[in-house]
């Protein structure tokens, strides 16, 4: 019979999968001897159960009454009790921290009569009516699904009539006040009366967390994040501990090292007379843990101990909740903290330095994610700028966009091509779509552990927190700034900086990061532009862990570029060679008349006559791309678009001669061939019709002088003394004939240009696997080939038959409600079905060619998790666009390390 429920003495931090990650610390905590209130932990596999079915298992009920029992018989009280009541807490707890989840409900076990009790019992009225209206709003909110707005309108409305500056001036009287009229909103708008019955709360609680593993914000994180649906999610039930007991008591949140910079110290905000969801609601700014060091010395002494002992144990930095009742410390919770990416290298290099980890550690203590957003550009300090007010920075960058303040807004000006800075008084679970299309987050309360600050730094979004010069009116759209007196309303345009809390008027200048000034010209040219040590710090960070992940990778990395310009960025980028020259541009602008005069020519003289116009301007694209890369490989790819991307639209042609002849005018010879072969090569679906290598070998005459254009063009800088290293690879093969017929081709002409030039030409032939034919006949296709690369984009429309222009923005999202796959196929490999294709195209072609050098040229090849699955299937390289090369070169790093963990199962799987 499967067990569900474990006590906070039976698990341990490793089994994040089937308690979450919360229940698992919860119990790592215990077994360490800390103060933890006793509790239980319902599991994953309960959840799993609930959603399959619709029901509770059945021996749930009873695991839960005997876990319940348990507890009670630790504390000495009963749920229920009118005397001296035990009160639960009830959390949900995924294997990963999602913000999304259902929200914590305080108090349960509190009705009419055991509120009467815990007031006798604690000898504290008010805190006791504290609690229960508390419970009342949670219960109702999260439990029961009523607008939050119905008892926040009733708190700040008897608050607002007596003159109160927040919650704290409240009586008991208000109290008991505010818990009838409570009741009154939920019998109103969920049809029942409060539930007084303990154990009927705790187990609508339960239910409730299960149900909100479906919401709409937990899917939408959980997109975001790339996080599998059917982990399901954990319940933590555990014993209150109460921060609103008055003086001597109190709620905090901490991290063992500053999760904004990285920097080692005691950070961390605390509220006193306060329950734990105040903090990070942020409902009324916080004092810090140097405050709690003169308020209570004893409790921060030992908080500073554990902290430390918490730090070492799990080789990380710590995020750490905690209570304090009259004068006791207790602790709520940890786990690894989720941090800014600065800070993330920063710790992980420090933590080498303490020797608490390896450096093989440290490289998977960072992401690709969060060295790109050390790449984007931050704010130019010597430009002229307009401060109008500064808040408290939470998570850094730099982020400028038009003021938003809400879901609506943000998603339809982000829609419409705008960025925006979302503008709230505080940010809760339901702001999260907002926050994901957001350039940005700004509040007007709250701490560096407030929820905005919190899911922003998990997100990679630039955050200032707590700015209270600011009186934000959600309602009215409008944000006024005291300091300055001046409204700003929704589309006006501000600047934040999460580095430093600054908030701007209007646009401000960016230059590059010293991060992106290290990956593009060295450690020296950084640290020259570097104006303080936390830029320094971070850039010998960057570059400790970025140099072991080169030296650790397997995979090379190439880079997508199609000009010299590009081909030389991706060299200063750290690109070992491009594993895509696309060559479709080049006979655009003034080029594509010669190709229509190629399409159209009626004789074989005029069709050469404009192909050998074409051939001197392609050696000159060829000489400039070889030249950026001398001495590294320069794949080619070979024509590939449809033919009629080359011609006029058929039906704007058709429109422009009909109305044409409307009108009298004459319609030329040449204008009446043109759409003749226009409406000739006109395909429903082109991009499944003439292209890539049929187009070749329609028209040979293209290919060919492709082909001559890369031999002359390799001839003629051998012959001025560099070292260019072409390989021409073909598109769209699905058979061993079709590469055969154009190999032969091109060997032909790189021995005559090699006899004429008098150089050695060593051009090898290889060709894109963008067809799941092509993956089957590997070992056939192998056979004419030098090399594979997979086109891993035109692989997954394909193998999923999906046009990429026509699904993503029709019915894909359906298929993320459907949970058909959490993540866009586009976006990150599809590791069961493209990548088995992948798989099986290497292990064909290398059972005929042991040795046969392969990789991937879609834009799968600069995604990180696509990146871990690549190095799994033993492919060469990876090629990305240029910007991506500095990702792409940590991820193959992060890839060999964390395959060598277990080599027996797919990324996808482990």
């Amino acid at each position: 019979m499967t067990k569900y429920v474990y006590d906070f003495t039976e698990g341990n931090k490793d089994q994040k999968e089937l308690l979450g990650g919360k229940g698992a610390n919860l119990a790592e905590m215990t077994h360490l001897g800390l103060p933890v209130p006793p509790g239980f932990t319902i599991t994953t596999e309960a959840c799993r159960a609930y959603l399959r079915t619709g029901a509770v298992p059945e021996t749930l009920e009873v695991e839960v009454t005997t876990a319940i029992a348990g507890i009670e018989s630790k504390m000495h009280k009963r749920l229920g009790n009118e005397k001296d009541p035990l009160l639960l807490s009830v959390r949900s707890g995924a294997k990963f921290s999602m913000p999304g989840m259902m929200e914590t409900v305080l108090n349960i076990g509190l009705n009419d009569v055991s509120v009467a009790g815990l007031s006798a019992q604690s000898q504290n009225p008010r805190f006791a009516w504290d609690s229960y209206r508390r419970l009342i709003q949670m219960f109702g909110k999260t439990v029961l699904g009523i607008d939050d707005s119905f008892f926040s309108t009733a708190l700040h409305g008897l608050q607002d009539r007596k003159g109160y500056a927040g919650d704290l001036d409240m009586t008991t009287e208000d109290l008991q006040q505010l818990v009838v009229e409570y009741k009154e909103i939920v019998k109103a708008e969920a049809g029942i009366e409060f539930p007084q019955d303990p154990r009927q709360q705790l187990d609508m609680a339960v239910e409730a967390v299960f149900n909100s593993w479906n919401t709409d914000r937990a899917r939408l994180y959980r997109r975001r994040e790339r996080i599998s649906n059917d982990l399901g999610t954990a319940v933590n039930v555990q014993t209150m501990v109460f921060g609103n007991m008055g003086t001597g008591s109190g709620t905090g949140v901490c991290f063992t090292r500053d999760p904004s910079t990285g920097h080692t110290g005691v950070y961390g905000d605390y509220l006193e007379n306060a329950q734990g969801e105040d903090v990070v609601a942020g409902i009324r700014n916080t004092l810090s843990l140097a405050d709690l060091e003169k308020i209570d010395k004893t409790s921060y002494d030992e908080l500073l101990d554990i902290m430390e002992r918490l730090e070492v144990h799990y080789r990380d930095m710590c995020d750490i909740e905690f209570t304090i009742q009259q004068g006791k410390l207790w602790m709520l919770q940890t786990r690894v903290g989720k941090r800014t990416a600065p800070a993330a290298f920063r710790i992980a290099k420090q933590l080498v330095d303490e020797r608490l980890i390896t450096r093989d550690e440290a490289v998977t203590r960072v992401t690709g994610d969060q060295l790109t957003s050390l790449l984007f550009p931050q704010f130019d300090k010597s430009a002229p700028k307009e401060i109008i007010s500064k808040g408290m920075p939470a998570s850094p960058g730099a982020a400028v966009g038009e003021i938003v303040f809400d879901n609506e807004q943000a998603e339809q000006r982000s829609q419409a091509g705008a960025s925006v800075i979302l503008v709230r008084r505080e940010t809760n679970p339901d702001d999260l779509a907002g926050m994901v299309v957001a350039a940005g987050v700004l509040t007007s309360r709250g701490g560096k552990t407030s929820h905005a600050a919190v899911v922003a730094r998990g997100m990679g979004r630039t955050c200032v927190v707590g700015a209270d010069d600011l009186v934000v009116d959600e309602e009215a759209g409008t944000m006024y700034v005291k300091s300055v007196d001046k409204t700003y309303h929704a589309g006006d345009l501000i600047a934040i900086d999460g580095g430093t809390g600054e908030i701007f008027a209007g646009r401000v200048p960016v230059v590059d990061s010293p991060v992106m000034a290290y990956v593009s010209d060295g450690l020296e040219a950084a640290l020259q532009i570097c104006d303080d040590e936390e830029s320094r710090e971070l850039v010998y960070a960057v570059d400790q862990i970025l140099s072991r992940a080169d030296a650790k990778r397997n995979l090379e990395v190439y880079a997508n570029a199609d000009t010299p310009e590009d081909a030389q960025r991706a060299r200063k980028f750290g690109a070992q060679g491009i594993g895509l020259c696309r060559t479709e541009h080049m006979f655009l602008g003034e080029r594509r008349k010669l190709i229509e005069t190629v399409i159209l020519a009626e004789s074989e003289e005029d069709q050469q006559e404009a192909l050998r116009a074409l051939i001197p301007l392609q050696e000159g694209d060829f000489e400039g791309i070889f030249s950026a890369m001398d001495g590294l490989p320069v794949i080619v790819r070979l024509i590939d678009p449809p033919l009629h991307e080359f011609l006029p639209d058929n039906t704007a042609l058709s429109v422009e001669l009909a109305v044409k002849k409307a009108l009298g005018e004459e319609i030329t010879a040449e204008e009446t061939k043109l759409l003749k072969a226009v409406k000739a090569n006109h395909e429903q679906n082109p991009m499944l019709g003439l292209r890539g290598v049929r187009l070749g070998l329609k028209l040979p005459g293209l290919v060919k002088l492709q082909i001559h254009a890369i031999a002359n063009a390799c001839a003629a800088l051998q012959k001025a003394g560099k070292n260019p290293r072409p390989e021409i690879m073909v598109p769209l093969i699905a058979s061993e004939r079709e590469m055969q017929i154009v190999r032969d081709w091109a060997l032909k002409i790189i021995k005559e240009t090699s006899e004429r030039e008098g150089v050695e030409l060593d051009i090898p032939i290889g060709n894109m696997i963008e067809l799941p034919r092509a993956a089957i006949r590997a070992e056939r296709i192998g056979l004419e080939s030098d090399f594979f690369s997979f086109g891993t984009n035109d692989l997954t429309q394909t193998t999923w038959g999906f046009s990429r222009d026509d699904v993503e923005a029709s019915f894909f999202t359906q298929y993320f409600d459907y949970s058909v796959f959490g993540t866009s196929p586009f976006e990150s490999i599809d590791t069961r079905g493209v990548g088995a294709l992948v798989q099986m195209g290497v292990e064909r072609g290398r059972s005929v060619k042991p040795q046969m050098h392969m990789g991937v040229c879609g834009e799968h090849g600069g995604d990180p998790a696509s990146i871990h699955f690549f190095e799994y299937a033993g492919l060469d390289y990876v090629s990305c666009s240029p910007f991506r090369v500095p990702v792409a070169r940590l991820e193959a790093g992060r890839a060999v390390i964390a395959n060598e963990c277990d080599l027996a199962q797919p990324p996808s799987e482990k």
